[in-house]
């Protein structure tokens, strides 16, 4: 069977021609909760960033994503007291399935020409420089992205919580959901998921749990935020609890081994983790560096700092000719310095 990529570079790995005069970049990060949008001036160095509501067209719909969207740059460009006109290149990377859908609306709101792509494409680059390596999401949902030393690109993942996001958030509630209740009924170990399910939505029972997740209904966002109390408890030595972060580290691990095997990437490489579910620490890295080290023995598998902002911001200043302009250490002091100047 022939498999084109799921997901291109907006342009070649390959830096495009340099533009010396190229001089505001823009980049902004939607996600399921916020919108951060940042305007880089490379020639005075100073970043001007904003943030406003969640832009993922799964959880807000499309009108009010773009919404968040707009907003949140014309902030940002606002602070940079620069027009829209000025702005060299700009990368929008946005959660959800059909980022598609989210460039043709913001097409028809604004004339600007700004590249969208999914927030994967930004992963990557935050985790690797948008160099050779591989970006692993796993937050609401999960999404690995991977790029090849000879350019080569694979998605593996990013399906939504129906039909994937193994290994995210979601999967982790509802996996501990399900936990609870094969514990109540005495088809599954004891855990003390059992009582702390039906605590944490404000129920009597674990089985009202079960009868609120099919009449509400439970939305992803919801039952991912569970997830926080499954960390506690994988912390305070709950088997059934551990026992899930290692099955969702096996599960992810095998969306890397795919990107892998498809962009041919050998001997070291970086694989980057980003999202909220590794805040989880050794619980959840441990088991995932383990299964990538089968099969990529050296492979740089590490927690990712800067805010996937960072990249978006790398990938417009690449788009704008200017890719030699910015180091990733430097981008993550100016970051770290704007949202200490943020309100």
């Amino acid at each position: 069977m022939k498999r084109d990529p799921l997901v291109q570079l907006p342009f070649p790995f390959a830096p495009p021609a340099s533009r010396p005069g190229a001089r505001f970049v823009m980049g902004i990060d939607g996600g399921a909760t916020k919108t951060t949008a940042a305007v880089l001036d490379l020639e005075s160095r100073v970043l001007h960033l904003a943030q406003r509501g969640p832009s993922n067209e799964d959880a807000v719909g499309a009108k009010r994503a773009v919404q968040a969207l707009l907003e949140a740059a014309d902030a940002a460009i606002e602070q940079a007291g620069i027009t829209p006109d000025e702005l060299a290149a700009a990368v929008l990377a946005v959660a959800g399935i059909d980022t598609g859908a989210i460039a043709e609306n913001l097409r028809k709101a604004r004339n600007e020409s700004w590249i969208v792509v999914n927030d994967v494409v930004g992963a990557w680059a935050t985790a690797t420089g948008a160099r050779h390596g591989i970006g692993a999401i796993s937050g609401t949902g999960s999404n690995v992205l991977g790029v090849g030393t000879d350019g080569s690109v694979w998605r593996v993942g990013g399906w939504g919580h129906l039909l994937g996001d193994e290994g995210s958030g979601y999967w982790l509630g509802i996996e501990s959901i399900k936990a609870a209740l094969r514990d109540r009924e005495a088809s599954g170990p004891e855990t003390a998921l059992t009582a702390a399910a039906p605590e944490f939505f404000g129920l009597p029972s674990v089985e009202a749990l079960a009868a609120f997740v099919y009449a509400k209904p439970l939305s992803k966002h919801e039952i991912a935020a569970f997830a926080t109390q499954t960390e506690l408890l994988a912390g305070r030595g709950d088997a059934v609890a551990r026992e899930l972060y290692e099955r969702g580290a096996r599960e992810l691990s095998l969306q890397i081994a795919a990107v892998v095997r498809r962009t041919g990437l050998q001997g070291v490489f970086p694989v980057g983790l980003i999202g909220g579910s590794f805040r989880a620490g050794a619980v959840f890295v441990e088991p995932l560096t383990a299964a990538v080290h089968e099969f990529a023995p050296q492979a740089h598998v590490f927690v990712v700092q800067m805010p996937p902002v960072a990249g978006t911001l790398l990938l417009a200043a690449r788009a704008a000719g200017r890719a030699d302009a910015l180091e990733t250490e430097e981008l993550s002091r100016l970051i770290d310095t704007a949202l200490d100047r943020a309100p």
